[in-house]
């Protein structure tokens, strides 16, 4: 009977063991598949996805230029070959895709995981946020580093902290919030030695991350030098606070304040102002979720004339309009809340129209998701709302079923909005945005009949909501390869945590070609300075 006892007993502390592994992802399996919110995830072993060598037969292979009925060879984490009826040794591990599409996996060029923000964290840390994106076709994410206290360096610090439990590839953009001269000798470390090449200015958010037009002149003075990209969050900040003032004093407190007291002329304002100072230092100027009509009028108008600027429509913006911030269930309300607002409908029709013809050249989420408690903190105030929805997970089959499935894009655009753009912009392309040899192997499996249906119960977001709940659409990624692993296959995830790795971006991509030569036939069309005589040398 005792020996019985102790055999249960060590069953037990066995199972227990095992479980503590499986969910944490020690030991030697991965961290894997279910509902994070549902605490019921699933895994699958760590040997599953080991192999070096892995075949991708039959499918069209698609990238932004072209596409073809191809095989894809890969070997130890990279694109080996890419053409018909490759013949490989039966050690290789083959992937039917006859009927699918084989495109390169996303890149999200905008996410916010593990930010501090208006007295809170937002929900996905670089383990749940990666896995999240991966089980959505995501393979890499660029994500925004926070200064700490100010401070560049030890924001990317706490950052490079932060992501030691990442799954995927992953980015870091870096915010400026002040300007001094430490400041700017931390943006030239940070692109010299840490692989940044990118800078953000928040012209909006009022006292804690806003910069003002000076300093962001400067901002932009220093990115020019170092051949990294400036990007903007384009409202403006000073009218936004007036706006929540005048809501509170007219007695509206809940969601709907946050959109009325941000209107789309602020956020068009901000962008003109800052295309306009970015022409004046003649600096490549990147507008992060373009989110209206007002703002996109002004990007098109700043390309038409030649000037550089790109622009970033979010999922939220295409796929949806600003009626649920009306829900008299304030947690439904509350899930819609960013910045900028989600517009009333015609901005997402008109948004998603630039996109399809290249006026906007590329997708992102903003995924900067808070749980409904976390929400609850605005309960009577909206200013305290934390701002930020999810999309990480669902970008890419939102995209392929609202432009591809309409048939407003091809197939080849959605690789180029969804990756291959991302790509060039941030200066990793062909390594990463494109199936090509050499090219490391991020890469999904994509049913165009296959349908898919987005739930907070099934998603793999730790957020308790999801502003997508109950969309179904058409084309459904089956696959994906981060890699050269398969990390989501048969709707389970195969990750394990600390797996991921930091890309480092370099300087000087293509938006700087040629800037040299602009600022040369500048100065030789001044006629200046006019050399004169002064007074003196006239009399004598």
């Amino acid at each position: 009977m005792e020996k019985g006892r102790r055999t249960v007993l060590l069953l037990t502390c066995y199972l227990l063991l095992s479980a503590f592994q499986i969910t944490y992802g020690f030991g030697d399996h991965g961290t894997c598949t279910g509902t994070a919110t549902a605490n019921d995830w699933q895994c699958m072993e760590k040997s599953a996805f080991s192999s070096s060598k892995l075949l991708i037969k039959g499918g069209t292979v698609v990238n932004a230029e072209s596409q073809q009925v191809a095989d894809v060879y890969i070997e130890d984490g990279i694109i080996v070959a890419v053409q018909p009826n490759i013949k490989v040794a039966d050690e290789v591990h083959v992937l039917d895709a006859t009927g699918r599409y084989v495109m390169p996996g996303g890149i999200d060029p905008h996410t916010h995981l593990e930010m501090p923000f208006m007295g809170q964290e937002s929900i996905d840390d670089f383990f749940t946020g990666q896995a999240a994106a991966l089980a959505g076709g995501t393979t890499m994410h660029i994500d925004f580093v926070i200064p700490t206290d100010g401070n560049l360096a030890q924001g990317f610090e706490d950052y490079a902290k932060k992501a030691e439990k990442s799954c995927m590839d992953y980015g870091f953009h870096m915010a400026v919030t002040s300007w001094n001269e430490g400041v700017g000798r931390d943006m030239e470390m940070l692109v010299k030695e840490k692989g940044i090449n990118s800078f953000k200015f928040f012209m909006a958010y009022k006292g804690s991350l806003m910069v003002s037009d000076e300093q962001l002149l400067q901002g932009l003075k220093m990115c020019k030098s170092l051949g990294a990209i400036a990007q903007v969050h384009a409202e403006n900040g000073d009218a936004v606070a007036e706006g929540q003032s005048q809501m509170i004093k007219l007695g509206i407190i809940g969601p709907e304040g946050h959109a009325l007291s941000r209107p789309a002329m602020l956020e068009g304002e901000a962008t003109a102002r800052a295309i306009r100072l970015a022409k004046f230092v003649n600096t490549p100027l990147y507008v992060v979720h373009v989110m209206s009509i007002d703002a996109l009028d002004e990007i098109v108008r700043a390309r038409k004339s030649g000037q550089r600027v790109i622009g970033e429509p979010v999922v939220s913006g295409l796929a949806l309009d600003d009626s649920k911030l009306w829900d008299p269930d304030f947690t439904i309300a509350a899930k819609y809340v960013m910045s900028p607002p989600i517009r009333p409908s015609g901005h997402d029709k008109a948004l998603q129209a630039a996109l399809s013809t290249g006026l906007l050249q590329l997708v992102g989420t903003d995924h900067c998701p808070f749980n409904s408690t976390q929400k609850q903190a605005g309960l009577n105030d909206f200013r305290k709302i934390p701002n930020g929805v999810n999309g990480i997970e669902e970008r890419m089959h939102i995209v392929w079923d609202l432009m591809v499935n309409s048939g407003q894009i091809s197939a080849m655009d959605y690789v180029r909005i969804t990756s291959t753009a991302c790509a060039r912009i941030f200066n990793i392309y062909p390594r990463k945005g494109a199936i090509l040899p050499n090219s490391d192997a991020d890469i999904i499996i994509l049913n165009p009949n296959a349908t898919f249906q987005i739930k907070a119960k099934s998603h793999h977001s730790r957020i308790d909501t999801n502003v997508y709940e109950g969309r179904i659409g058409k084309g459904k990624v089956e696959v994906t390869i981060s890699r050269g692993r398969v990390v989501w296959q048969n709707d389970k995830l195969i990750v394990e945590r600390g797996s991921g790795r930091f890309i480092p971006m370099p300087p000087f991509g293509y938006l700087f070609d040629g800037i040299d030569k602009l600022d040369s036939l500048y100065l030789s069309s001044l006629r200046a300075p006019v050399h004169r005589e002064n007074a003196y040398s006239a009399k004598s």
